[in-house]
């Protein structure tokens, strides 16, 4: 990967900085973009240190002259781009009618417009090389809904549906990939720069990955691109159990989080990082607790497996009954 050219989006905390970590000792020349200058700075010194050569250009995904500004001053820099990275995104979470009609607006610009804006201003520049390749940070949210966040699911599942149209489009480019990676909960700073309306304390629910699997996922794509990755694997098993029995994972997901919110401690209610950048808890985790060991992870797989086909001999049962 030695001097190849990447432009990660959203590299100021979690798994854009982790990303950047892990492919800088490949002595790679990235651009590091995000509305946070000072963590943008602090983290290219950091990726100097480990044999890259770095470019920071703050930026704010849903600004697009920003983003035809970022495609261009990274062209220019190298002569070429080789990899475009989409991770920047966000959060709200509350019910969908309290949540302010503003911050919904503010989710569906950042995480979806901002995915197709990169997209928009990077692929000229892909199809006059003949070549590149196109990394998107989507999230099993793409697949799964996500109750109390229905921006942010409303953003995932259309970047799936508009990375395919994309996939299609680009068949004719044969050196041209489109990589979207379906990564589950990350233990990242995220959720503490979520805006929330629940007025409550918000923590992310187990299995928590490390954002490494995220890292290490683009830099296989980069490697050898595959259409769909799933870092971490659990993300499949959750696909499988939304795919067996979609509308009993959903009111379970919904049962599980009132349940959650009954408990947990009270917070004053906040717009976090929406409609501005914080300055707060910009690593790349969150420090989440509890972590599953690998053990616990194959157990949960197993058992969802299980519990997967459980469900599908149900319904073949019930809709045999229902035909007698």
């Amino acid at each position: 990967m030695e001097n190849k050219t990447i432009v990660i989006t959203g590299a100021s905390s979690g798994a854009g900085k982790a990303t950047a970590l892990e492919l800088a000792p490949e002595r790679v020349n990235l651009v590091l973009a995000a509305r946070n200058e000072v963590a943008l700075l602090e983290l290219g010194d950091e990726c100097r240190e480990l044999g890259a050569d770095v470019l920071v250009l703050p930026t704010d995904v849903g600004d697009r002259t920003a983003m035809l500004e970022l495609a261009q001053k990274a062209f220019e820099w190298k002569g070429r781009i080789d990899v475009w990275v989409n991770n920047a995104g966000v959060l709200a979470a509350g019910t969908f009618d309290e949540t302010p009609w503003e911050t919904h607006q503010q989710v569906i610009t950042t995480n979806l417009l901002g995915y197709m804006s990169g997209t928009h201003a990077v692929l000229p520049f892909f199809k006059r090389q003949g070549a590149g390749i196109l990394i998107n940070n989507i999230s099993i949210g793409g697949y799964i809904p996500v109750p109390y966040g229905s921006a942010y699911t409303a953003s995932k599942y259309a970047l799936r549906g508009f990375f395919e149209s994309i996939k299609g489009e680009l068949a004719a480019w044969p050196d041209i990939h489109v990589v979207d990676l379906y990564p589950a909960f990350l233990d990242t700073p995220g959720i503490q720069h979520a805006a929330n309306y629940t007025g409550k304390v918000l923590k992310n629910a187990p299995p928590v990955s490390d954002p490494k699997v995220v890292a290490e996922a683009v830099k296989a794509s980069i490697l050898r691109p595959l259409s769909n990755r799933y870092p971490g694997g659990v993300p499949k098993l959750f696909k499988l159990g939304h795919a067996l029995a979609p509308e009993l994972m959903v009111k379970f997901t919904g049962l599980l989080m009132r349940g959650y919110f009954k408990k947990a401690d009270p917070i004053a209610k906040t717009d976090g990082n929406i409609f501005n950048t914080v300055d707060y808890s910009m690593s790349t985790n969150g420090n989440a607790r509890p972590r599953l060991a690998r053990s616990t992870r194959q157990q949960i797989a197993v058992g969802l497996v299980f519990a997967g086909v459980g469900l599908l001999a149900i319904k073949l049962l019930t809709r045999k009954k229902k035909l007698v």
